[in-house]
């Protein structure tokens, strides 16, 4: 298959065929068609597989399709969980729509109101923003939400994970006029997921694209055990002088932690940059930028930095610390093996890591290979965790159970259970009912 198969406008194959997208991926297939019949759509799909094209490219073709006699305010607008990601997107369709006339901005804290102030005018088709900054915008009538006709969640599990619930819920609320709604995710596991599809979506197409084995298997995932923290940064800055090590992410759990590895590192000659939550943008942009340009070779990062950032090149991902959840641990290792290359991921782990590795391990179906620096052994060796794969019946009925509506379980009900129900017995004795 070709992107010549979708009909898509001659601008929008030439830039596609300039960026160098040759065949489209999995979701491409599923998602492109589904959405430029202007249906709604409930995706998910892995890192790296291609899903921002999957929904830019029907957004764009839909306002080529129906173009606009005068200049007003956005058409579409895109919510992403993060900063980064937000300026990944609107650089993305700024690339596909370079030979249009369509214009894209973007909405994001840590900027001036002066400098947005063009994304709040009427010259902008396309709209990139984060939930809280945009809704500033909303409550201070500086944004106008009712030309919006197709609304678009990116990572919509990672903006429930950071709260934004509230705020998506009202912007969506502000673009209810809007005749398209696209929610993609990672996964759409968790009841408070699909609760918050069934709340925005209207009979939408659920596609859900698992890559390729050839995909799921270019990142080769190793683990080293440590037996404390000195001697996990023993095997940290031994594996970064190696050779292969060409560019890596270290991902750390804290904004104390990275503080911590960051003055040890320097302390050792090894130079990096670093990322965290709650930084001034313009820092954050520097810090990815020197990386970027190959000034540093190593970024740490909390795990503000774990999705969505398309960081080219990437040798290796370290997990310092393992991350407080499986998903995120997808999501980290997601930032090696881009673009149909190979990555490696390495994980150092302690004994108080074990139950979380296991978790990992269940949740990813495969299992870390064990590997040991000869100078660094370990003294102390714990079980590996086996991965179990669950069957296709298991799913369906955990599929079920979370969208089985939760029945409200009273104290009182617990405390009484097993006791004689003395109004009713009352009621029927005197030949009535029991009042409710």
């Amino acid at each position: 298959m070709s992107f010549d198969t979708f009909d898509l406008d001659p601008a929008l194959l030439r830039a596609v065929a300039e960026l160098g997208y040759t065949r489209p991926t999995t979701i491409q297939q599923q998602v492109i068609p589904e959405a430029m019949d202007g249906r709604d759509i409930l995706a998910s799909a892995p890192t790296g597989t291609g899903k921002t094209a999957a929904f830019l490219l029907p957004a764009l073709q839909h306002l080529l399709d129906y173009p606009r006699r005068k200049p007003g305010p956005a058409r579409v607008l895109i919510l992403t969980p993060t900063r980064e990601l937000a300026q990944q997107v609107a650089q993305q369709a700024k690339d596909l729509a370079r030979h249009t006339h369509l214009h894209t901005e973007t909405i994001i804290g840590g900027i001036s109101f002066e400098d947005q102030e063009v994304a709040l005018g009427n010259e902008v088709d396309v709209i990139v923003a984060t939930p809280g900054r945009l809704l500033q915008y909303i409550e201070e009538e500086s944004f106008d939400s009712r030309e919006i006709e197709i609304l678009i969640l990116d990572e919509a599990d990672r903006m429930l994970d950071m709260g934004f619930i509230g705020e998506v819920d009202r912007i969506a609320g502000e673009a209810r006029w809007r005749k398209q709604t696209m929610l993609f995710s990672a996964t759409l596991e968790g009841a408070g997921l699909v609760k918050f599809a069934n709340e925005l979506l209207k009979n939408p197409a659920e596609l859900h694209a698992e890559p390729p084995r050839s995909e799921r298997r270019k990142i080769h995932q190793y683990l080293y055990q440590a037996d404390s923290l000195e001697h996990k940064f023993a095997l940290l800055t031994h594996l970064l002088r190696e050779e292969e090590v060409k560019r890596s992410i270290v991902f750390v759990k804290t904004r104390e932690r990275l503080a911590e590895l960051s003055a040890q590192l320097q302390g050792v000659g090894i130079r990096c940059a670093w990322i965290r939550g709650e930084m001034e943008q313009a820092k954050r942009q520097e810090a990815i930028r020197r990386f970027k340009d190959e000034e540093v070779h190593i970024l740490l990062a909390t795990d503000v930095a774990a999705r969505g950032i398309d960081l080219p090149d990437v040798s290796h991902v370290f997990n310092y610390d393992l991350p407080r959840t499986a998903d995120v641990y997808v999501h980290r290792i997601g930032r090696t093996g881009r673009a149909g290359k190979r990555g490696t991921a390495i994980s150092l782990v302690e004994a108080h890591d074990v139950p979380m590795l296991t978790r990992i391990v269940r949740y990813t179906g495969e299992e870390p290979k064990r590997r040991v620096v000869d100078s660094l052994r370990p003294q102390h060796k714990f079980a590996a965790p086996v991965a179990k794969k669950k069957s296709v019946k298991a799913k369906e009925k955990e599929k079920e159970k979370l969208e089985e509506p939760r029945k409200k379980v009273r104290l009182r009900d617990q405390k009484n259970k097993g006791k004689p129900d003395w109004a009713a017995k009352k009621a029927k004795k005197a030949g009535g009912t029991p009042a409710a």
